[in-house]
């Protein structure tokens, strides 16, 4: 390990954002602040989705670590405390210095702010407040800001930061309580579900003190979420799935992020993958994860203790429509808007748009493929005016087969990267306008 103790803010800049990439947690904000007087800056609910890198590409957010020095030892972290890594730390002046100069110069929106355990979780996170506190008071930032909780704070340390804060998310690290004892054991559930109920609590709080004065500060206004990591632990795709929708059940989160474990450190603890970093998976559990939270779906319904985990070859969706065809075909002209959901290639928007177009006239496939519907998929499964697209054979077999052609593409794409790169919405290299809401909900949900 190396300290240098004279080091350059750019030097910290690039070895702290560098570490900051492994934290997923990054999407739009949620919450819509006007700037005002006397103030610097603005926060826009759906405009910031992504994060600065290390090679300095502006990507909407600054996403750093305060600090890379950790005192845990997680086997799967790469700023775990046995490892052998340049190590720096960011002052809080010099964390506000980036954020000013970087959002001036249009290069950021919002600050990510995460960080490794400096000392103690309770100091490290009164830096992290000091970080928050110039940010609002002294520089009189109005942007957005997300940070990372760290369990074992003292409450009242997070409860200042949320008042400072836009959204705020703990880390639970890995599906389970056993899976944090073998790779985390320093960790507890219990110190991680502390302040994740300390955050929910605060926020319903307040929502029973509406309407809250116009002057008075908000408490994590845009929500908290959290992130696990997939494929360091045995855990099947049914204990996921089944965590997040407790998860969201119980602790209203806005969101659960899953990373693909990446082996960047040797320990006889962590798996091997041969096959390379788990992407397909992780790209499986973030289109359930949309059926969960938009689509009505539970977890029971997509997979089962006897059937642990997702076909790789179709998306969840399709999967469940493929092994439950007593359902459809779904006459489009009557279903109700629970059932359009259900059918693969009918989104939210095409099923709105469904449903109010049936109220002036009959609808035909040219119409639906107008409103958004992917007919290559929603095919096998509809029918307009009492009649098929297509004539289809209404069997597990052949319509798997149909769907899982014009996959596979697209899932060689997935595991087949060159190099580590997290899912996101978007590729942001090769855009040259903003997506369309609706394009990033078609994007996440496999063109559900």
């Amino acid at each position: 390990m190396r300290i240098a103790e004279s080091m350059a803010l750019s030097e910290k800049l690039r070895i702290l954002a560098d570490a900051a990439k492994y934290d997923v947690a990054c999407t739009s904000s949620g919450v819509e602040r006007k700037g005002v007087k006397g103030a610097i800056g603005s926060a826009v609910s759906a405009g910031i989705c992504h994060s600065f890198a290390a090679d300095g590409r502006c990507i909407s957010l600054l996403k750093i670590l305060m600090t890379n020095e950790c005192i845990f030892d997680c086997k799967y972290c790469v700023n775990r405390i046995s490892r052998d890594t340049e190590r720096a730390t960011f002052t809080p002046d010099e964390i506000c210095t980036l954020t000013m100069e970087f959002y001036k110069r249009n290069y950021i929106e919002g600050l990510f702010l995460s960080s490794g355990v400096l000392k103690n979780p309770t100091y490290t996170m009164e830096l992290m407040y000091e970080v928050l506190y110039k940010l609002r008071t002294q520089y009189h930032f109005n942007g957005y800001i997300h940070v990372k909780g760290i369990p074992g704070a003292a409450p009242e340390v997070i409860q200042q930061i949320g008042y400072l804060t836009d959204r705020m998310s703990v880390n639970l690290e890995l599906p389970t309580s056993e899976g944090m004892r073998r790779l985390t054991p320093q960790k507890t559930r219990k110190t991680i579900l502390k302040p994740m109920r300390q955050i929910q609590l605060g926020i319903q709080n307040q929502k029973k003190e509406w309407p809250v004065p116009s002057h008075a500060p908000s408490f994590v206004p845009a929500g908290q979420s959290t992130q696990m990591i997939i494929g360091a632990t045995p855990e099947s795709d049914f204990q996921i799935v089944s965590v997040a929708e407790a998860l969201y059940a119980n602790y209203d989160l806005k969101r659960v992020f899953y990373s693909a474990y990446i082996p960047m450190v040797q320990d006889e603890a962590l798996p091997a993958l041969p096959g390379g970093p788990p992407l397909l998976r992780e790209h499986r559990l973030y289109q359930a994860d949309w059926l969960l939270r938009y689509y009505g779906f539970q977890a029971r319904e997509l997979l089962s203790e006897e059937r642990p985990n997702f076909n790789i070859f179709l998306d969840p969706k399709c999967d469940w429509a493929v092994r439950h065809l007593e359902y459809f075909p779904v006459e489009v002209g009557w279903a109700s808007y629970r059932t359009l959901l259900r059918v693969p290639g009918i989104g939210v928007k095409s099923a709105q748009r469904i449903l109010r177009a049936r109220k002036i006239g009959k609808l035909d496939f040219p119409a639906l493929k107008k409103m958004g519907v992917v007919l290559k998929r929603a095919q096998y499964f509809i029918t307009c005016n009492g009649k098929m697209m297509h004539p289809v054979r209404m069997e597990e077999n052949y319509i798997t087969n149909q769907l899982t052609y014009t996959e596979q593409k697209k899932n060689w794409e997935i595991s087949n990267t060159s190099s580590y790169r997290q899912l996101s919405l978007f590729d942001d290299q090769s855009l040259t306008a903003e997506p369309a809401e609706e394009d990033g909900w078609k994007a996440l949900s496999g063109q559900m």
